[in-house]
């Protein structure tokens, strides 16, 4: 995983926008996610290309179509080395909070 690359497309908003309509509908082509988008289908172009190139979104042809599909796994590293190692103290802590107002 290039986790520059994905904190970088994870950085701008347009780019969160195109996973989250991915995550609700996925493998969508170009003018079904523009639908959902107040910019041009070049913008929209260049985003998905930043969140190809972090390995975000696949596309396959289907005829004279290219459908997008989010790839969770570069996220779920992210959420594995960025973000677990972190809740792992704040869970310790609630649990030990609960055991000793419970009595335990």
């Amino acid at each position: 995983m290039d986790a520059d690359k994905v904190f970088k497309a994870l950085g701008d908003a347009t780019r969160r926008r195109l996973l989250d309509l991915l995550c609700e509908n996925n493998g969508q082509t170009l003018g079904q996610l523009c639908e959902n988008l107040d910019m041009a289908r070049q913008s929209a172009t260049q985003h998905l290309e930043i969140l190809e190139a972090a390995n975000l979104v696949s596309t396959v042809k289907r005829g004279r179509e290219k459908l997008h599909f989010i790839n969770p796994v570069p996220l779920h590293d992210v959420y594995e080395r960025w973000v677990r190692k972190f809740e792992r103290g704040r869970l310790s802590l609630l649990h030990d909070l609960k055991r000793e107002l419970e009595g335990e």
